[in-house]
């Protein structure tokens, strides 16, 4: 049974009926002491409360009443129900225990999927499994490991797919956090729809709108042809949101728009878009801390963390470090066609201790990287040596090695070498970059580097 609880007879009744419709069973409560009376008898499977139970929009009474049913169930599932005005309301109620929040006017999609995921979440117990059972049951391919946390962090991928619930990767530079999103994606309900991989580090608060919701023609200067954005592209499948942690206040805003109403505008149309995607966010900052000194919004953060995952730091599962160098081995045999190679025993054990702070990425750049230099088909230690060596000073102004730095931070990079080297004489820092005055433009507002308009 659903318990909904509002002292306004319309929301009741039409949250009742959508419901009912869906095929719930539902009671209702206009008052915080009968709410709390049906609690305790009657033991629902999910509540669906307002914080406001008068004229006053304070919401202490629904407060009162979360923390009075916090204290006697700790498990079921609590739905706020709040208008956009009252948002700073939601976040301290889901401080106070609530699982998830809507708006009203809400949008009964989003209800019903709520609902939903919060009751199977609910319902699936979790049960200890060994990495040979969960890839019966799960596609787990292109994760390798069977350290036991990485286990716990699979069977919690597989029992929270095939819902519709956010999902917050967090974890350090390399550790995989892509491959956890793509596992998400490919044992939920949505895998034969797109997976849509975004970097919001690398759009700036100007671009964020184009790239996300897309443009009409004509929307500004550039804009000649009609662009789809990133959250229709995702539509019926999973959107990818890597880097959160690095997204403009502006941009949080608006990004919290749309999770929150599933719908948006298209830049220079007045028309709103409803769109339905499964999000999964990734960042290897402390959101948290940042909610704290006031750089990430906290209503955000706990629109995209119904689910928390955090992966360990390869130091943590050196035991999966052999598993790892066997299968990029594997791979490698067939790309580069040497079907003979391995690694020695030796040589594993020192892979096995050696510090790897760029973790499973450093890894695989380090073992492609001695294949392709070494000329012996069984490596050994001193040949993964040789690639650890820091470069000769003649050659520390080259290119950074594959993995290092992301094609757009090259390119930054790049573009304020440029403006230095030129003392910021936008025409001669283009020509030597080999693009037009404007192109340099867009990349300096992208990558935020200042320039002054006075130097040409």
């Amino acid at each position: 049974m659903i318990l909904i609880v509002d002292d306004d007879i319309a929301v009741r009744t039409s949250m009742s009926l959508l419901l009912k419709t869906a095929g719930y069973v539902v009671d209702t409560a206009d008052n915080a002491e009968g709410a709390f009376q049906k609690v305790i008898n009657a033991h629902p499977q999910l509540l669906i409360l307002d914080l406001n139970f008068s004229n006053d929009t304070s919401g202490k009474e629904g407060m009162s009443l979360l923390e009075k049913i916090r204290q006697v169930d700790t498990g079921v599932p609590i739905i706020l129900i709040t208008g956009w005005a009252s948002i700073e309301l939601a976040v301290q109620g889901m401080k106070a225990g609530a699982n998830d929040f809507v708006n009203k006017p809400w949008n009964n999609e989003h209800v019903l999927q709520s609902v939903e995921t919060l009751l199977k979440l609910k319902d699936q117990r979790q049960v200890s499994k060994t990495r040979k059972d969960l890839d019966r049951k799960y596609n787990f391919r292109q994760i390798i490991g069977e350290d036991a946390g990485l286990l716990d962090i699979l069977e919690t991928i597989g029992r929270v797919a095939p819902t519709n619930a956010s999902v917050l990767i967090t974890g350090e530079s390399g550790t995989g956090k892509e491959l956890i999103a793509e596992a998400i994606h490919l044992n939920s309900t949505r895998t034969s729809r797109p997976f849509v991989k975004v970097n919001l580090g690398g759009i700036s608060s100007s671009l964020f709108e184009s790239e996300m919701f897309g443009h009409v023609r004509g929307a500004f200067t550039d804009a000649r042809v009609d662009r789809m954005g990133r959250f229709e592209m995702a539509n019926k499948g999973t959107i990818f949101l890597d880097e959160i942690g690095d997204l403009e206040a502006s941009s949080q805003v608006k990004l919290l728009r749309v999770l929150q109403d599933r719908t948006y505008e298209v830049l220079g149309s007045s028309r709103t878009k409803t769109v339905d995607t499964r999000v999964v966010c990734a960042t290897n900052k402390d959101l948290n801390q940042m909610v704290s000194s006031g750089l990430f919004r906290e209503d955000l953060l706990y629109r995209i963390n119904l689910i928390s995952i955090h992966l360990p730091a390869l130091r943590d599962r050196k035991e999966d470090i052999p598993l790892l160098v066997n299968f990029f081995i594997d791979n490698l045999k067939e790309i580069y066609n040497r079907p003979l190679l391995k690694v020695n025993a030796a040589a594993m054990r020192w892979l096995k201790n050696l510090p790897l702070p760029g973790n499973i990425r450093q890894l695989k750049n380090l073992v492609e990287r001695t294949v392709l230099i070494s000329r012996r088909d069984e490596l050994a230690i001193e040949d993964f040596q040789s690639q650890l060596n820091p470069a000769p000073k003649e050659n520390r102004n080259k290119l950074p090695e594959v993995g290092v730095m992301t094609l757009e931070q090259v390119e930054a990079e790049m573009v304020r070498q440029a403006m230095k080297y030129h003392n910021n004489r936008i025409t001669r820092a283009a020509a030597s970059l080999g693009i037009t005055r404007n192109a340099l433009y867009r990349r300096l507002e992208k990558y935020q580097i200042p320039y002054d308009e006075n130097e040409s």
